[in-house]
C-alpha cells in the first residue's frame, strides 16, 4: 500500500501574531459549518484516492487547533478513519500554544488518539514573547510542556525562532538551554522570516524595525546545530532536531517525496505527481465545498524533471538522497552527470556520500539552497 500523509488546516485563533503568514481568523461564527465542510471534503477524497493506500500520520496545523474542543478534533479523525485506512500506528499530532490548553484538555486529546503534541513557544525570553505578541509567558511556556508529559504524552516537540531583531546570542542560547532541561523529544528551530502581508513586514517597510543581516543568521544557525546535536537531538532536516526515534513522521512524508492529502482553508496536497491547493477564504472554502466537494482554486502537474528537482532538493533538506531509491525512481543520468560535483563537495565536507546515500553534513546544512544550484 501507497504510504500517505494528511494535513488538515484548522484555520481559527484567538490572536494573529505580527510574524505569521498562514491563514487563520479571529472568529468562531462558523465552526460547525467548517466541520462539515471538513467532512465531506474527506469523503470527496477518499473516492478518489483511498483505495490501495495507507494513511501514516495526520496533522492538525492552523491557526490554532488546540483551541478546539476534543470532540472537535476527534469528529473528524474519526470520520478520516471511516473513509481512509489510518495505520494502527498512525502519527497524530495536535499543534497548540502555551496559554490555550489547560491540563485536563491535554489528558482528553490524548485520549482521543493524539499521539505527538507540537507547541508553539518560540522563545523563553519575555521580551522577544511580547515582541512577537504571543499570549503566553516564558512560565506558562514551560508549564503547558510539563502537563502535556503528566498528561500522557511522550513524544512532544516546541517550536524556537531565532535570528529575531535585537536577539543576541547569549539570548538565543539561554532559549536553547531551556528548551532542553524540559522533556522533550523534538525540536523545530526557524530563522525569523519576513512573510509579504505580515505585521512585521510592514513595521519593517516602515522603518520601525530593523532585521539582522544574513551573516549573523548564519552564525546562530551554526550555534543552534552545535548546541542541539550535542546534547543528543539528531539533525534529520534543515529546521528540524530529534531525539533518536522521534522524527516527525510527517515532516519525512514531505522530505522523502511521499503523496499527501490536505483538507480545509488554504491547504496544499501533492498525490502521484499532481500538486493542487484550495481556497484560504473560509467563505469561499465552504461556499465550494458545498458545491462540488473539494475547494480546489489551482493546481499543477509535475514534469518528471520537476519531480527529480523537487525530489533532490527535499531529499538533500532532509535526511539525504537515498541513491538506489532515486536510480529507481528516476534512473542514474542525474548522478553521473553531477559525480564531479559530489566529490568537490564532499572534498569541502559539505556533503558525505557513499553508496546507499548522499547527506548534507551538519556544515553543509547552512548553506543549503547554494548547493542546489551547483547541480546540473
Amino acid at each position: 500500500m501507497k504510504e500517505t500523509a494528511v494535513y488538515i488546516h484548522i484555520p481559527f485563533c484567538d490572536h494573529k501574531c505580527i510574524y505569521c503568514d498562514f491563514y487563520s481568523i479571529i472568529s468562531y461564527e462558523n465552526v460547525s459549518t467548517y466541520l462539515n465542510s471538513l467532512k465531506k471534503e474527506v469523503e470527496f477524497y477518499s473516492s478518489l484516492y483511498s483505495e490501495e493506500r495507507k494513511i501514516i500520520s495526520i496533522y492538525f496545523g492552523g491557526g490554532t487547533p488546540s483551541f478546539m474542543f476534543p470532540q472537535y478534533i476527534s469528529d473528524i479523525i474519526e470520520h478520516v478513519k471511516k473513509h481512509f485506512y489510518v495505520s494502527e500506528d498512525a502519527e497524530i499530532t495536535l499543534e497548540t500554544n502555551p496559554g490555550t490548553v489547560e491540563k485536563q484538555k491535554l489528558i482528553e486529546f490524548r485520549k482521543i488518539g493524539i499521539n505527538r503534541i507540537s507547541i508553539g513557544i518560540q522563545s523563553f525570553n519575555e521580551n522577544e514573547l511580547k515582541f512577537l505578541t504571543r499570549i503566553h509567558d516564558a512560565e506558562t511556556a514551560t508549564k503547558t510542556v510539563n502537563d502535556a508529559t503528566e498528561s500522557g504524552f511522550d513524544n512532544i516537540s516546541i517550536d524556537l525562532i531565532f535570528n529575531l531583531p535585537g536577539q543576541t546570542k547569549k539570548i538565543w542560547i539561554t532559549n536553547l538551554q531551556k528548551a532542553v532541561q524540559l522533556p522533550i523529544k523534538h525540536i523545530s528551530a526557524y530563522s525569523l522570516i519576513l512573510e509579504k502581508g505580515t505585521i512585521l513586514n510592514k513595521m519593517v517597510l516602515e522603518g520601525k524595525i530593523k532585521m539582522q543581516n544574513e551573516d549573523y543568521d548564519a552564525n546562530l544557525y551554526k550555534v543552534t546545530i552545535e548546541f542541539l546535536t550535542e546534547r543528543g537531538f539528531e539533525q534529520y532536516e534543515v529546521s528540524n532536531f530529534a531525539k533518536p526515534g522521534y522524527e516527525c513522521i510527517h515532516n519525512n512524508a514531505y522530505w522523502q517525496y511521499k503523496d499527501y492529502i490536505s483538507f480545509g482553508t488554504s491547504a496544499h496536497s501533492f498525490v502521484e505527481g499532481n500538486r493542487w491547493w484550495n481556497y484560504s477564504s473560509l467563505k469561499f472554502y465552504n461556499a465550494s465545498v458545498e458545491k462540488k466537494g473539494n475547494a480546489v482554486i489551482g493546481g499543477e502537474k509535475l514534469s518528471p524533471n520537476d519531480m527529480l528537482n523537487e525530489y533532490v532538493m527535499l531529499a538533500l533538506r532532509g535526511n539525504g538522497l537515498n541513491i538506489a531509491e532515486f536510480k529507481n525512481l528516476f534512473g542514474e543520468i542525474w548522478l553521473n552527470k553531477n559525480e564531479r560535483i559530489f566529490e568537490e563537495l564532499t572534498a569541502k565536507k559539505f556533503i558525505s556520500k557513499t553508496n546507499e546515500k548522499l547527506k548534507l553534513t551538519a556544515k553543509g546544512f547552512p548553506v543549503c539552497d547554494e548547493i542546489l544550484t551547483l547541480f546540473k
